[in-house]
């Protein structure tokens, strides 16, 4: 796997490249317009924005979670439109220490992309180490991407359920401690977890600046969760799969296998109020 964290400083000096794209992923789940908002008012020299709801993933329906995953084909042309190749290096960054940058991330290896990366510290680093900001937008010359997304990377919630069932599973959640365990919620309808799920905040990953923690810290904190094994079988989960994917990185870096995702995650599950919820009010 090519380098997956890349600083500022270091991006800085890769503007100019043709073979480089970076790709503002900035949203605000409670104002979903504010993101490109935030893009359009200042953002990295040449970078093109992803947003979350409308590029990084599918139309809702009503069997589905709240960020399905983008339709194979329907990636493959957004891509294209950022002029990305499979030669391209492809640097993500956002404003959520890497939260929703970390879904493009993920996607990117969903579908077979070489070399993907994330801006350590995102915008708020960038911006803190004075390098330059810009409201032009770019001059992009469209590509042909093929996409070749690999179905065993994704469980859907019958694989989830099923799983459960057998006892053999590891899920984890990677949202906040007080959403997992019901005390709050402010997005979804119902409170609480998927029963046997364990929980490991996403931030937990990230220093109180922002940046990612070394891999030997994160190594600390997932030996506890994954055991000392390098090659556990295991699942990430969240409110609607995009933290989640942050989990997946956060694993790259400290050398674990890479997990499966539950693409639907809590928002998909509740769908079905025969599944059982734990923790929360009124909840099992």
């Amino acid at each position: 796997m090519a380098e997956i964290l890349i600083t500022p400083q270091a991006l800085s000096e890769r503007l100019d490249d043709p073979a480089w794209r970076v790709v503002d992923c900035r949203f605000d789940l409670m104002q979903p317009e504010q993101g490109h908002a935030d893009y359009l008012d200042g953002h990295i020299p040449g970078a093109v924005y992803a947003d979350l709801d409308r590029d990084l993933a599918a139309p809702v329906t009503p069997a589905s979670g709240r960020h399905p995953l983008p339709d194979p084909a329907d990636f493959a042309a957004l891509l294209g439109g950022f002029g990305i190749t499979r030669e391209t290096t492809v640097v993500a960054y956002d404003q959520a220490g890497g939260g929703i940058a970390a879904r493009l991330w993920w996607l990117l290896r969903w579908v077979g992309h070489p070399d993907a990366r994330l801006l350590d510290g995102g915008f708020a680093d960038w911006q803190r180490a004075g390098l330059p900001v810009t409201r032009g937008l770019p001059d992009i010359a469209p590509t042909r991407y093929a996409a070749s997304p690999d179905p065993g990377r994704v469980l859907s919630t019958a694989e989830v359920a099923a799983r459960l069932a057998r006892g053999d599973f590891l899920l984890v959640d990677a949202r906040e401690a007080e959403r997992f365990h019901g005390e709050r919620e402010p997005i979804d309808p119902v409170a609480g977890h998927v029963p046997g799920a364990v929980n490991f905040p996403f931030k937990q990953s990230l220093n109180p600046d922002g940046t990612w923690k070394s891999p030997e810290a994160l190594r600390r904190a997932w030996e506890p969760v994954l055991g000392g094994g390098r090659d556990r079988d295991w699942t990430t989960m969240c409110g609607s799969g995009v933290t989640a994917c942050h989990l997946a990185f956060s694993a790259a870096l400290a050398g674990f296998t890479p997990p499966k995702l539950y693409a639907g995650s809590f928002s998909e599950w509740i769908r079905d109020p025969a599944r059982a919820v734990a923790g929360g009010a009124g909840n099992s």
